[in-house]
């Protein structure tokens, strides 16, 4: 996996992150993270952070509605970290079927890591694994 494509997820986690707090506008939080003096966006791909950005909130109720069934709360009050990472990862899962899942699972269980708090690894690796079996049945059958 292309450490472009890694730094990409990071820095949309922090601009999704900063979408879900904010309610910004979601040209605005580019803008800044194109423009701004961060360097978030220095070694990342960063066509696919647009795409992260933009498909994600582009596409939410598929999202939300996809982990519904796996997640022990509602959407909306799940630590606003782990929901980052969780609406991108089952974004990843739903509509770039050419990102092996377990590449997906990986990428996210590392932000959680990174980002989310103590053990939140797991919860985003049990909720994301349900979604993956349940959405790439072909994919996940074989593992």
């Amino acid at each position: 996996m292309s450490q472009a494509k890694t730094n990409a997820r990071k820095a949309a986690l922090q601009a999704l992150y900063q979408w879900q707090m904010t309610g910004q506008s979601l040209l605005g939080i580019e803008q800044q993270f194109c423009e701004g003096e961060d360097d978030w966006l220095k070694n990342a791909q960063k066509s696919y952070f647009r795409d992260l950005l933009h498909g994600i909130p582009q596409h939410l109720e598929v999202i939300d509605a996809a982990m519904s069934d796996f997640v022990d709360r509602p959407v909306d009050i799940i630590d606003p970290v782990e929901r980052a990472i969780l609406r991108l990862g089952v974004y990843e899962l739903l509509f770039k079927i050419e990102m092996p899942y377990r590449v997906v699972l990986n990428e996210a269980i590392n932000l959680a890591k990174e980002f989310g708090a103590d053990g939140s690894h797991k919860y985003v690796n049990g909720i994301l694994d349900k979604v993956a079996q349940e959405k790439r049945v072909i994919e996940t059958r074989n593992r």
